[in-house]
């Protein structure tokens, strides 16, 4: 029976495609037959994700895994494969996560502050029309608010 016990990030780093999740001594380790593991950074030493498939892109590194001197390698493949590591790796992950909600509440927020700016504009140029005493460009601005 293997499980994780901890599962910490050492640090986060994100660009546009993926989230890496840098891991290093003492932040991950997991327990294979009752028996606690330490992770050691000898071959792969992060995950990375992809930001919007919110997958895990790198399945094929080995990570590796040392209680005294007996040290135990697995594959992303085998620890995916375990629930808990899944759900803590997600949460680690989630503020990273390219969120399509947050995306489109950010563009309708950018469209209602450029129609905000043009009836603002709009009121000025009618403002400036009633100045210069110009009937025709005042009906003509009135008609567009």
């Amino acid at each position: 029976m293997i499980s994780v016990k901890m599962l910490k990030p050492y640090y986060i780093k994100a660009d546009d495609q993926y989230v890496r999740i840098i891991l290093a001594y003492q932040y991950f380790s997991v327990i294979i037959n009752k028996k606690v593991y330490q992770f050691i950074p000898v071959e792969a030493k992060e995950i990375r994700i992809n930001r919007r498939t919110r997958k895990v892109d790198n399945v094929g590194s080995r990570f590796a895994f040392q209680k005294g001197k007996e040290i135990i390698y697995m594959t992303m493949t085998e620890l995916i494969t375990l629930p808990d590591f899944l759900t803590q790796l997600h949460n680690i992950a989630k503020p990273y996560y390219d969120d399509i909600n947050v995306l489109d509440e950010t563009v309708m927020e950018k469209n209602l502050i450029i129609d905000e700016l043009e009836k603002n504009n709009i009121k000025r140029l009618i403002d400036k029309a009633l100045d210069e005493r110009d009937e025709k460009t005042f009906r003509d601005l009135v008609k567009l608010l």
